[in-house]
């Protein structure tokens, strides 16, 4: 087995890359949320100035992009390469994004797990020592997202109750290494996992057997258990989903405590914000990782957080041509 490797899908990082800058942009309904003060930017508006929605996506990820730089205390030449996801067709949010940026591109789509899938990467980059400082990133925008995978916003669809709200935002880390912060010890990466859900209303039932089956990986590959952990977050998988995780785990001889959240549900007052049963997106994990997290991370509020984000890899066109929803979750640890 490889030096690094843990187990069947895990490493475990020699010279851990650290965290040493983060921008965090977020929309007008997030900025009206709980962790709203977390934020670097809260927008006025869903348009931001822009003339559509999908331009207003690349200039949040953008400004994020160079918040996170700025905060890292490095020039723009330094960093090795970007990568950076959406959830757009071609990812062209990340695209355009990095068509400004001019720094080195890994395009990257993992839906809604791409921050952790990015933080993955970027982790081994570093680690195998081909790169001193990786910028990952990661956007959605409840316009664009809307508009691709459900209905024009302008229709205005009564939402099913277990429908949920994409995050409009983008959050951005320069990992390093070496310097001061934030460390990323292991990196779980997850398989695709389909139980032949068809609803993209329900897409935290849909993720929930992916983040289980990677949270067992991990439990298994690292010999640690959620007592291990100060916090254990998921990226998206709302009321529903975080309920139906709890439950698959526990079949499993796992009990999920309160040392579990999910970030869909950390965002928003979902009693008062009309969000349906929580956040989702991009955007969703990694404003809450980079925004929040880290800031409580900084006061010494958790030392050792596991973070497992998840994605739902279906299409428009696949699901009208009557495929299940495939979906995927990475994990990745962080320490103070």
């Amino acid at each position: 087995m490889p030096a690094k490797k843990l187990g069947r899908s895990t490493v475990k990082f020699a010279s851990p890359p650290i965290i040493v800058g983060t921008g965090t942009v977020v929309g007008p309904v997030e900025g009206k949320g709980p962790l709203a003060s977390d934020f670097d930017v809260v927008l006025p508006d869903h348009a931001y100035g822009e003339r559509t929605p999908e331009k207003s996506e690349t200039k949040i990820l953008e400004q994020a992009a160079k918040i996170a730089i700025e905060r890292a205390k490095i020039e723009k030449s330094m960093v090795d390469y970007y990568m950076a996801g959406d959830l757009l067709n071609q990812i062209i949010s990340a695209g355009y994004s990095a068509r400004q940026l001019s720094i080195p591109y890994f395009g990257l789509y993992g839906a809604c797990s791409t921050c952790a899938m990015s933080l993955a990467l970027a982790g081994m980059v570093i680690d195998g020592g081909f790169a001193d400082y990786v910028l990952v990133a990661c956007s959605s925008h409840y316009q664009t997202a809307e508009r691709q995978y459900r209905y024009p916003i302008e229709l205005n669809i009564q939402r099913k109750t277990t429908s949920q709200y994409t995050v409009t935002g983008a959050g951005a880390a320069v990992l390093a290494s070496s310097g001061t912060g934030p460390k990323l010890t292991h990196a779980t990466v997850g398989k695709v996992v389909d139980l032949g859900l068809k609803d993209v209303h329900d897409m935290g039932g849909a993720m929930a057997p992916a983040a289980a089956d990677t949270l067992l990986t991990h439990f298994a590959d690292t010999g640690r258990g959620p007592k291990d952990y100060d916090l254990i977050l998921t990226g998206d998988l709302a009321s529903f989903g975080s309920e139906m995780l709890k439950e698959l785990v526990r079949d499993n001889g796992v009990e999920l405590g309160a040392n579990y959240r999910d970030c869909g549900l950390m965002l928003f007052d979902t009693k008062s914000q009309h969000v349906g049963a929580g956040g989702s997106g991009c955007a969703c994990s990694a404003v809450v990782t980079f925004g929040h997290v880290l800031k409580e991370m900084e006061k010494g509020t958790y030392k050792n957080v596991l973070l497992v984000a998840t994605g739902a890899l279906m299409s428009p066109l696949s699901c009208q041509q009557g495929e299940s929803i495939p979906c995927v979750a990475h994990a990745v640890v962080i320490e103070a």
